[in-house]
């Protein structure tokens, strides 16, 4: 569990659960991205996580299996209703959310701290106006998750 209060917000971050999008958050063209592999070991002590994806690349199952996470493969005409549903499912009220692709939207925005990332493929506009934080790559996001004080300079009010 990662927990945070926020100043100023009066809101206390108690995360349980990271959903992650697959193709162009962890990976650039079905290959993940280095340093990755390190930060979820290191987060999987704190949090548990869960790989979702349309799976354009077919490359979801094998990324899940090297970082040893929960995985699942959402609809590609519904990816973004999917990944909400989710999230739902595991209480969005603990759980943050990374993506970078319009399918991210609602995950994003349901979240009690939802993370764009931009990265070589680029970030839906609308991902990140949905977002909590937009970083410029998914090492960032993870390390704000490995040291939340991080989160405190970003959100607070």
């Amino acid at each position: 569990m990662i927990d945070l209060t926020l100043p100023g917000r009066n809101l206390v971050l108690e995360l349980h659960h990271l959903m992650l999008d697959v193709n162009g958050t962890l990976t650039v063209d079905g290959q993940l991205i280095p340093g990755v592999k390190e930060r979820i070991k290191n987060l999987k002590d704190k949090l548990d996580i869960h790989l979702l994806t349309a799976d354009t690349l077919g490359r979801g199952a094998d990324v899940a299996t090297e970082l040893g996470t929960k995985f699942s493969r959402v609809d590609a005409n519904r990816g973004g209703q999917d990944k909400k549903e989710y999230l739902l499912k595991l209480g969005k009220d603990n759980t943050a959310a990374v993506g970078n692709g319009y399918n991210d939207v609602h995950m994003l925005e349901e979240a009690v701290l939802g993370i764009a990332v931009i990265g070589k493929e680029g970030c839906s506009a609308e991902a990140i106006r949905r977002a909590d934080i937009v970083v410029n790559n998914i090492n960032d996001a993870l390390d704000l998750l490995l040291n939340p004080k991080r989160l405190i300079a970003t959100l607070r009010a």
